[in-house]
């Protein structure tokens, strides 16, 4: 995909709700606030997923929550629930927990590993088996990560 549209498709992901606010796009990563509930995250859409849509990744602080920078996966499709899910950057692998359609850390130990590899990576790619047993991996440019993360905690900051 393409820079530009992306980032097209990012500005039209954050003009969806009324109530959200475009903090920056840098690079291949958006940053946007929610003002009601507030929260604020940090979101990029997969360079590859096998000809298939819908996925993305997002680091989100929710200051109602307690949570600040935590890593949430949308997969770009449905996974069978018998299979893991793994997330790579670089040499390092995460083991994740999944639903149907979203993966998260396992705890926040590894939610902080994640997001400080995230910072400091090139690309990462979740991995898992579709259902029908096709294995798939959704990869992402971690281009702009490091600045989106740090503008949507900044954003969020003192809620």
């Amino acid at each position: 995909m393409k820079p530009a549209f992306f980032v097209l498709l990012l500005l039209g992901l954050a003009t969806a709700s009324s109530a959200r606010d475009t903090i920056g796009v840098y690079r291949r990563w958006g940053a946007f606030r929610d003002a009601a509930p507030p929260r604020c995250f940090a979101i990029a859409q997969p360079i590859a997923a096998g000809g298939h849509s819908g996925g993305f990744a997002s680091v989100a602080t929710w200051p109602g929550k307690g949570l600040r920078n935590s890593l949430s996966i949308r997969l770009s499709r449905t996974r069978d629930r018998s299979a893991g899910v793994t997330l790579t950057v670089g040499e390092r692998r995460f083991d994740l927990v999944a639903n149907s359609r979203d993966a998260f850390a396992p705890d926040l130990a590894s939610d902080r590993a994640l997001v400080a590899a995230l910072r400091s990576g090139r690309s990462m790619s979740i991995e898992g088996v579709a259902d029908g047993g096709h294995p798939f991996a959704d990869v992402y440019s971690l281009s702009g990560a490091a600045t989106a993360i740090d503008a949507a905690a900044l954003a969020c900051r003192g809620q």
